[in-house]
């Protein structure tokens, strides 16, 4: 007879059900390599077949799996090869009907999300990139599973100014095209520096060149678990003390993931990819990861000790997560979005967190500035500055860093917006009033930091 440790067990039932543990997505990610032609009806045909050749059972397969072992699994994504490589060949491509294609593929073989509508541009434009920058915003515009991400910039090249001026005339139109659902539409876009590619959270995700055919990567969360284990904790404890128990809890939360993924990828007969260590935060109340800051000893998201909070937060989930499985990649930290995140909603809201503070905060975190909502008028200068000072934190400290901005067209600071969902609502948070044209349209490429030239 098994040897079951009765404190154990009840742990396991209380971080599932009272403090919200789960598989945040299972994300198969999907090489499009083999789907080029001159043709773009052609090309997006041999996408759409490929997503349902391997896509068909991803649903039914990761339901079997949570009913079999009680773990929710949140959301079932796609993962594709930058669409921007695979349909550049095409003569007068046309993007958007791609994107649809890939949107009615998604819908067929019932995903939440695809990811991969996404552009390389670090170094520069190729002919195909213009084209693609000029047709995301329809592209997102005209789907509702489609996620799009572009690369700006990379430790290696520098950042590319001239992109990060397109991103931000992108991300403008895409929330205009977008009005009527409070600008959803840029929700679903996401501009990095130097991106990953086996990220499977959306909406960065794709499928890198240098990735196998087919893998399926896992993202847990388990923000509740880590505050919660915290808050038992006794208020006098060193932060040696808090580091450990959060290297146990994420050691725990790793252990599931890996189980979940290991059988999901075998009953899909696909190799198993990677496990990302995220924290990844919902609109639930008691699953925030502003929540274990409080339960740290600060009395808000954004008071002063709230970015040595999250440093050591990042580092001690890495720690203990990293021992759970051999196969570590994506993002890997803590994830900080105000839309999704009930605690910093609320630190928003009372003006804790300001999108300085955040900036702050992403020199540490594991991505950068997420689901940030800011008014509707704000000038493209202004999110290009926003969108640089992102990308100088991720190329200097040579990590990946990103920002997903709403401008949300018809609204102020004082009002919300509503996504729904994942998604979560957002508060209008106030920008810089001042200018950032001049400097923003100067072009060209900042150039690479010294420490790139490490070979």
């Amino acid at each position: 007879m098994l040897n079951f440790n009765q404190q154990q067990i009840i742990e396991t039932i209380k971080m599932i059900k009272i403090h919200h543990l789960d598989i945040r997505t299972t994300t198969l990610s999907l090489s499009l390599r083999d789907c080029c032609s001159t043709d773009t009806k052609t090309t997006a045909n041999k996408i759409y077949d490929k997503i349902l050749k391997y896509a068909s059972n991803l649903v039914a397969f990761a339901d079997e799996i949570e009913n079999e072992y009680s773990i929710p699994i949140v959301n079932k994504r796609i993962a594709l090869t930058p669409i921007s490589l695979v349909a550049e060949s095409c003569e007068n491509v046309d993007y958007v009907y791609i994107a649809q294609m890939i949107d009615k593929a998604a819908k067929e073989v019932g995903v939440d999300f695809v990811g991969g509508f996404s552009a390389l541009v670090d170094k520069g434009f190729t002919k195909g990139d213009l084209r693609f920058f000029e047709q995301i915003p329809e592209a997102l515009a005209s789907t509702n599973k489609l996620c799009s991400s572009v690369n700006l910039g990379t430790s290696k090249a520098g950042v590319n100014m001239d992109a990060v001026l397109k991103t931000a005339e992108v991300i403008k139109k895409t929330a205009e095209l977008t009005k009527d659902n409070d600008s959803i539409g840029a929700a679903k876009f996401v501009c990095f520096c130097n991106a990953v590619t086996d990220n499977p959270f959306m909406a960065g995700a794709f499928c890198g060149v240098n990735e196998a055919e087919c893998a399926l990567n896992i993202g847990v969360s388990g923000p509740g678990v880590v505050s919660s284990a915290i808050e038992e904790l006794d208020k006098t404890a060193d932060f040696g003390e808090v580091a450990n128990l959060i290297k146990k809890m994420a050691f725990k939360i790793t252990t599931a993931g890996e189980l979940i993924g290991r059988k999901l990828a075998k009953k899909l007969d696909v190799p198993f990819g990677v496990i990302d260590l995220s924290l990844a935060p919902t609109p639930l109340r008691g699953d925030s990861v502003a929540e274990i800051f409080k339960a740290m000893g600060l009395e808000q998201a954004g008071a002063h000790g709230t970015t040595m909070a999250l440093a050591m937060l990042n580092d001690a989930v890495k720690k203990g997560g990293i021992m759970a499985s051999s196969y570590v990649g994506g993002l890997s930290g803590a994830f900080i979005p105000v839309s999704e995140d009930a605690g910093m909603i609320e630190a928003a809201n009372l003006g804790s967190l300001t999108i300085d503070k955040l900036e702050a905060m992403t020199s540490v975190c594991s991505v950068g500035l997420d689901m940030i909502a800011i008014p509707g008028d704000t000038p493209n200068s202004t999110i290009a500055g926003i969108i640089a000072d992102e990308m100088a934190i991720g190329m200097i400290n040579k990590k990946t860093t990103a920002v997903r901005i709403i401008p949300v067209i018809g609204k102020t600071i004082g009002q919300s917006a509503e996504f729904g969902g994942l998604l979560g609502s957002a508060p209008i948070m106030k920008v810089n009033p001042y200018s950032s044209e001049v400097f923003v349209n100067r072009g060209g490429r900042i150039p690479a930091p010294l420490h790139s030239l490490n070979n």
